[in-house]
């Protein structure tokens, strides 16, 4: 039986083992090495912070994920079947390291934030 997400250690281990995936996956690697060029020392505090904020309701996240997005799309469009990848990659890896009422709610989220992020990059008017 795996344990449930619970504190910020949990979403460094989900979020590591997450992007060690996206980096070497053929479908959405483009966009972590060769578009955003991640740099994941600087990046994985910022995306826990995210997350963070996201799953605990935590004020820690400044950022802006829809400006960050709408600039990467401007420099490499997605497409849904990115997004639809990239949620699928997302509650896999999730799915491996942990379940219980917090992993759903952490999978749940994403997939309201893909959508989000796909109407304001994607089918932006």
């Amino acid at each position: 039986m795996l344990k449930d997400i619970s504190n910020r250690a949990d979403l460094i281990l989900l979020l590591e083992a997450f992007y060690a995936k996206a980096f070497k996956d053929k479908i959405i690697q483009h966009y972590f090495n060769d578009v955003a060029k991640i740099n994941m020392e600087k990046h994985l505090p910022v995306i826990v912070n995210f997350w963070e904020s996201v799953l605990f309701e935590t004020p820690v996240y400044k950022g802006n994920t829809i400006t960050v997005h709408q600039h990467l799309h401007q420099l490499s469009p997605f497409t849904q079947a990115h997004f639809n990848h990239w949620l699928l990659l997302f509650n896999q890896t999730t799915d491996e390291l942990f379940e219980g009422d917090m992993a759903d709610k952490i999978k749940q989220r994403a997939q309201s934030i893909a959508t989000v992020i796909s109407l304001k990059t994607i089918y932006k008017q």
